[in-house]
């Protein structure tokens, strides 16, 4: 069929492209129940099973009942004091005692995740060594393992903290001889997991605790994981945007880089397990994003591991044994976030020995895509983009049509990235989306791309195959509503906006009307599009001046939309005197109307208007002290 639908065929069946997919089981449930009323709880009267030794320790509603309102109570003391800590002291003496019991029962689970939010660290010492006495038990227990993260994850903020200082409320029994250190119960945890390091990273639930675990170890929590832990097991179709991650590094002694190592050590003896298992693998993944920041050798290592590993395999008659891999499911994760981590220098060999020649059949398949997009966010040099894009270049249209648009949006990425390619690349979207000729059709770019539609599908034109097509109707396209903008469409023009020579979409952004600009900025994607416009550097003040300038008679519409106020916030804090009059005038007409809006309020007290009223004079020097600061600012970023 006519290749007229190809970026149709996207609208409609929007491809499968990253969205911020979690994986794994959570445990989390939703319904919380109510907190109770009573401001200082009495511990339950003596409710305490005592189970058979490896039964699941019963947790009494009486028990349950306490510890809600012991958490209800604990969030309504004031922040510091002497009362608040003999309360949370109270509480986790509770705790330590049922520890394993509310470990395991889901509401429990819940409110002792909470409850270790307030705890010091010697309260947490102890609750952590009663949780990892039975340690199979909760790492592998759907809400156990929540609790063991919760308990790793209060590192970042004990850590620097001193145990000997905090307990000046509490008198200690001693009882139980002296207490580890917390540095010694993450290392002595690691220990028993490296005993049963394969038992622990295939299991659905322990699996949570291994990724935690090697964060806490590196000093770095991932943001992907962070949000995998609060969600459920997701479709496979959903993709974690592996680059999107942002990692959050805190300050861990020497002896966890040491252990960290010991741990991924024990990746090298079973690399074909966490090849191949999809729950194992997520550890490797996450050990790889870790070790690239804190042990770097290490992860070259781990990589070269894992690429021969795949490179040795049943040799296929279509090439590299690597090829099957990328077709997998499971192994295709892993080598995503291998070439994600992978030094420039070894990726480019990668490349040469595996991918070459192969791109098109790979940007094909609706698994291997995914992998050779991230081959393209890793690109970093003309060395490696352009054999890449001399291969990719003229299937950009075909790869369109099939509706695996993050390839081609990871093309442009690395055309941005590398500054190569760029007339051509955009010389190719022109033809794939039919507005290359006639050349009056360039202009219409920013609707097709924002929508990711043809300019024939776009315009409902019928067409026959092979016609001459037809010039652009300036009228036709003044009428046509801006169509729905895409997440892809939209993160496109960014791109697009950003290369060395942006003249054509500026050109095409300026051709929209007044209200199909206004649809642009209120589009939660399209508004992205404008924040592109405004903080590209390869666009001059002019340019931008001449974009915006059709703004004008809609400044009411943009401050009473959510994502149109924001547009209009950007464009405020950059604009000139000048041009702060112009819109304060044109919003002060209807400063009832804005003042009303939920989001119209916030732009009126942004701009002041109020003051430019009824003040004019006072509302000038304010903005005129503004533009002073904000000169001074630059020049001393610019020294």
């Amino acid at each position: 069929e006519p290749m007229g639908l190809g970026p149709r065929s996207l609208h409609k069946s929007g491809p499968r492209f990253p969205a911020g997919g979690k994986r794994g089981r959570g445990a989390r449930g939703s319904g919380r129940p109510p907190p109770g009323r009573e401001r200082q709880p009495c511990p339950p009267s003596d409710g305490r099973s005592n189970p058979a030794p490896d039964a699941h320790p019963h947790l009494s509603p009486e028990a349950l009942g306490y510890f809600r309102r012991a958490l209800s109570a604990l969030k309504e003391a004031p922040e510091t004091g002497e009362e608040r800590e003999l309360m949370v002291h109270n509480v986790l003496k509770e705790v330590e005692t049922q520890a394993l019991a509310l470990a395991t029962n889901r509401t429990g689970s819940e409110m002792l995740q909470e409850l270790l939010g307030f705890s010091p660290q010697k309260p947490l010492c102890r609750i952590w060594a009663a949780l990892c006495s039975k340690l199979r038990l909760v790492a592998c227990h759907r809400c156990g393992v929540h609790v063991l993260q919760s308990a790793l994850l209060q590192l970042p903020r004990l850590l620097g903290s001193s145990a000997e200082d905090e307990e000046a409320v509490v008198e200690e029994d001693g009882k139980d001889g002296p207490l580890d250190t917390l540095e010694e119960l993450v290392l002595g945890l690691a220990s028993e997991v490296c005993e049963d390091f394969l038992f622990y990273c295939g299991d659905t639930h322990g699996s949570f605790m291994v990724r935690t675990l090697l964060q806490v170890l590196g000093g770095t929590l991932l943001e992907s994981e962070r949000a995998r832990q609060r969600g459920s097991q997701s479709s496979e179709t959903q993709r974690v945007p592996v680059r999107e991650c942002k990692p959050t590094d805190f300050e861990v002694p020497e002896s966890f880089l040491n252990r960290l190592q010991d741990l991924c050590s024990c990746f090298l003896k079973d690399i074909a397990v966490f090849v191949t298992d999809k729950i194992s693998s997520f550890c490797l993944q996450v050990a790889l994003q870790i070790l690239h920041r804190k042990l770097p050798q290490f992860c070259a290592h781990l990589c070269n591991a894992v690429i021969s590993y795949l490179s040795s395999r049943n040799p296929s008659a279509d090439g590299s044994p690597l090829l099957h891999f990328l077709r997998d499911q499971t192994s295709s994760r892993l080598l995503e976030q291998v070439l994600l981590v992978l030094e420039p220098q070894k990726l480019q060999s990668l490349f040469v020995d595996h991918f070459q020649g192969q791109l098109q059949t790979l940007a094909a398949h609706p698994i291997a895509n995914f992998p050779l997009q991230r081959l393209l966010d890793a690109t970093t040099t003309p060395e490696l983009l352009s054999p890449m894009f001399e291969e990719l270049g003229p299937a950009l249209e075909a790869v369109l049509a099939q509706g695996h648009t993050g390839v081609v949006i990871a093309l442009v990425a690395a055309c941005r990235r590398v500054g190569a390619h760029q007339a051509q690349v955009l010389q190719l979207l022109l033809e794939a989306f039919h507005c290359a000729e006639p050349s009056s059709r360039q202009v219409a770019c920013v609707p097709l791309f924002a929508t990711l539609m043809a300019y024939e599908v776009y315009y409902g034109l019928m067409e026959e195959e092979g016609a001459v097509p037809a010039e652009h109707q300036v009228e036709m396209a003044a009428e046509r509503a801006l169509g729905e903008v895409t997440v892809l469409g939209s993160l496109l023009l960014q791109h697009l906006l950003h290369f060395s020579t942006p003249s054509l979409v500026l050109r095409s952004l300026g051709a929209l009307t007044g209200p199909q600009l206004v649809a642009l900025a209120q589009s939660p994607a399209g508004s992205h599009v404008l924040d592109a416009v405004l903080t590209s550097p390869s666009v001059t003040r002019k340019q931008r001046r001449r974009v915006l300038k059709t703004l004008k008679g809609q400044y009411v519409a943009l401050a009473c939309s959510r994502h149109g106020s924001r547009v209009l916030d950007a464009i405020w804090s950059g604009a000139a005197l000048g041009a702060r009059k112009e819109i304060a005038a044109e919003l002060g007409e209807q400063n009832q109307e804005l003042i009303r809006d939920p989001f119209g309020h916030h732009v009126a007290r942004n701009v002041a208007l109020t003051t430019f009223l009824k003040r004019r004079e006072a509302w000038e020097q304010q903005q005129e002290a503004v533009a002073k600061r904000r000169r001074v600012l630059n020049s001393i970023l610019e020294d």
